[in-house]
């Protein structure tokens, strides 16, 4: 009886024992309030009630996203905007987590929740950089900075050769602004109200953006002065052949040609085509003058031609012309004929080379500028190796007296020209290179005749597909 009546007050002690804890450990974990010495971002919030955490904490970030941000940049207004607008998101995610493990779960959840919370609590901020970068948009830069401009080179009416520096601008350097910001921008709530009062202030970090064209790149091309200037006389030309000048003249000014460039005269053409057209003026057929489409064109290559000889310059493609040209002396022509003979030069000068043509008055000019030794010059020379007379082409003509004839068509003699390059270093000749041996040849003479009939049947002329020169294909 004893020993049961012994066993009976363990138990009851023991139940006793353990609704006491039970109790403590309900009274612990359900307490109302944040652990003591809790502090959330700067804030003080141990001890407070749960709902009061929450509730102020709701406040505060809101408070921080409210906080004026004005940002200033070199020479542009000041802009001013909240943090939120900025694209600045805070929360406590974390400690909201924190906040629901004390107050949901099992009681033993609950315990070590807040037995193991934490004293020390932080804010997360995000940064969403997209409305930041439409209120700083490259039209904002634009207005705020402008755009850079290059450097230029122009040529005067004296041939002087004139440069202007460009100018810079200003764009906003996004890795120097980000690193800036994140620096700048409150972390917790420790200097919320002395924020609130002020804001936050930034100076925009620029970059500097260059022209594409600096003023430095522009004198390293070399142009530096006038290398040489040729002309030709436009003479008689006719309204069409004169247009048909300027147009090639238009198409060839301002090229500039790199160090070991080839300057293409079928391009300029093709360019003359598409931005001004050509007229109809006398172009040469199989080595006769007759009406055509771009006649004159020649006048500019030849006249580029004679330009580049002065020049020194290496000469890839040239062929004179199958009739001599009134505007230069024979050998020192230069033709084209759409699709089968162009004209064409290297620059060898090792510098940059612009050309400028132009037509004023009755005269084309072509000017080369450059880099060139100012003791080095050249001269062309040409000579006549031999004179090539006119056949007569027999025309029969049975109504005309027997044995009598009459000239039709005076036949122009040919020639044979050996044309010879000149260098000379201070006015003094030191070398004669051969440039070409060029043949124009005779036209035959036509007579009308009513001569005896010959044994022999005539010998049919060999006949070839026109070539079409100083002139275009309509």
């Amino acid at each position: 009886m004893k020993k049961i009546h012994a066993a009976l007050i363990v138990v009851i002690s023991l139940i006793l024992a353990g609704s006491l804890v039970a109790g403590g450990l309900h009274l612990y974990a359900g307490q109302p309030t944040l652990p003591e010495g809790t502090r959330l971002a700067g804030w003080e919030v141990g001890g407070m009630d749960y709902g009061e955490v929450r509730s102020g904490l709701e406040q505060r970030l809101v408070a921080l996203e409210s906080l004026r941000l004005t940002l200033t940049a070199k020479g542009a207004s000041q802009l001013t905007l909240t943090l939120k607008e900025a694209g600045l998101r805070y929360s406590a995610d974390s400690f909201v987590q924190g906040l629901s493990r004390l107050t949901e779960g099992s009681l033993l959840d609950r315990v070590n929740a807040r037995r193991n919370f934490p004293r020390s609590w932080e804010i997360e901020g995000r940064m969403d950089w997209k409305p930041l970068k439409q209120q700083l948009s490259p039209d904002w830069e634009k207005k705020a900075f402008g755009t850079p401009v290059d450097a230029t080179r122009r040529i005067t009416e004296d041939d002087r050769v004139l440069y202007s520096p460009g100018t810079t601008a200003y764009a906003v350097d996004w890795n120097a602004l980000e690193t800036a910001l994140q620096a700048a921008l409150p972390t917790g709530f420790s200097r919320l109200e002395t924020l609130a009062g002020q804001g936050l202030a930034l100076e925009i970090p620029l970059v500097v953006l260059q022209p594409d064209v600096t003023l430095q790149a522009l004198k390293e091309q070399g142009v530096e002065r006038k290398i040489t200037q040729f002309s030709t006389s436009l003479g008689a030309s006719g309204p069409g052949r004169t247009y048909n000048v300027e147009a090639a003249a238009k198409a060839v000014d301002g090229t500039i040609l790199p160090p070991e460039g080839i300057f293409d005269y079928g391009k300029a053409i093709e360019k003359a085509k598409t931005d001004y057209g050509f007229r109809e003026a006398p172009v040469i057929v199989s080595g006769k003058l007759q009406p055509g489409i771009g006649g004159g064109i020649c006048q500019v290559s030849s006249t580029l031609y004679n330009a580049a000889l002065r020049s020194g310059l290496e000469i890839v493609e040239r062929r004179n012309h199958s009739l001599p040209v009134s505007y230069l002396p024979k050998g020192q022509d230069a033709t084209f004929a759409e699709g089968y003979i162009n004209f064409r030069f290297r620059n060898t000068t090792g510098k940059y080379l612009m050309i400028k043509a132009a037509v004023q008055g009755r005269s084309l000019t072509i000017k080369l500028f450059g880099t060139f030794p100012r003791n080095v010059s050249y001269t062309v020379e040409s000579k006549t190796v031999k004179v090539l007379p006119p056949e007569d082409k027999i025309i029969r003509d049975a109504s005309m007296a027997p044995g009598s004839s009459r000239i039709l068509q005076n036949g122009k003699t040919g020639y044979v020209i050996d044309t010879y390059l000149i260098r000379l270093v201070d006015g003094k000749p030191v070398e004669k290179t051969k440039l070409s041996r060029d043949t124009y040849l005779a036209q035959k003479r036509l007579v009308a005749a009513n001569q005896a009939a010959s044994r022999r049947s005539p010998v049919p002329e060999a006949t070839e597909r026109p070539l079409l020169e100083d002139g275009v294909r309509p």
